[in-house]
């Protein structure tokens, strides 16, 4: 398969009920590379919620979605992965949370993210030679958003606005959403989803992403943190 992007991702344990159910929630498996069937719930219309996310799969973003610059190969990177991984522990955090993110919803860490925060950091920055150039295209559309000084830095340095300092961890469980839907949408996941969440909650790998020519996001490799 041809990737036009990689990224580096937490996923999900696979074979567990809470990395089951937000699968079909999504509605797609970027493990198996197909897409699954949503849950019914009466009144809530998920298709149309997840729409957005859908695409990247189940997965918190560690580096961002890059092109591989030009001159260097998806096995110089596989091999940098492999490298990255062997120098980070595994992370054990209190558990997660359904968190309202502004207008949408995501999956949150509970407990202390130093370590978390710093495996993030070092993703972005070991991995960034890599990276091909953002295009002066993309850098318009991201500060068109509106971005705060640190921000906007990130984004020259980086390619991505929300890195480092300015990076939180989350599972993105739907797109930006109205009031009411975003508050009934919250109330079926605190139903469905909160009892079978992790607690603890460990990442115990990296995940390397690709992004197929038909724009959703395959997992091609594990990585076990064995630093």
């Amino acid at each position: 398969m041809t990737f036009t992007r990689y990224a580096i991702y937490f996923a999900p344990p696979a074979g567990v009920a809470w990395t089951e159910f937000a699968t079909s929630w999504l509605g797609w498996d970027m493990a198996k590379g197909t897409q699954v069937a949503h849950p019914i719930m009466g009144g809530i219309d998920i298709a149309t919620i997840t729409e957005v996310p859908r695409k990247y799969g189940l997965h918190a973003t560690l580096k961002p979605p890059f092109r591989l610059r030009d001159g260097l190969t998806f096995d110089a990177l596989h091999q940098a992965c492999i490298a990255l991984a062997a120098t980070r522990q595994p992370i054990t955090l209190d558990g997660l949370e359904i968190t309202r993110l502004g207008r949408f919803l995501a999956l949150c860490p509970l407990g202390e993210t130093q370590a978390l925060n710093a495996l993030a950091a070092a993703c972005v920055r070991d991995l960034d030679r890599f990276r091909a150039p953002a295009t002066q295209a993309e850098l318009t559309r991201r500060r068109a958003a509106g971005l705060t000084p640190e921000q906007d830095a990130n984004l020259t340095q980086w390619g991505y606005p929300h890195v480092l300092d300015a990076f939180r961890f989350h599972i993105t469980l739907s797109g930006k959403l109205d009031k009411p839907t975003l508050r009934a949408t919250q109330e079926a996941l605190h139903t469905h989803l909160s009892p079978l969440l992790p607690q603890p909650f460990q990442i115990t790998d990296l995940a390397l992403m690709g992004e197929a020519e038909e724009g959703r996001f395959h997992l091609i490799h594990r990585y076990a943190l064995s630093g």
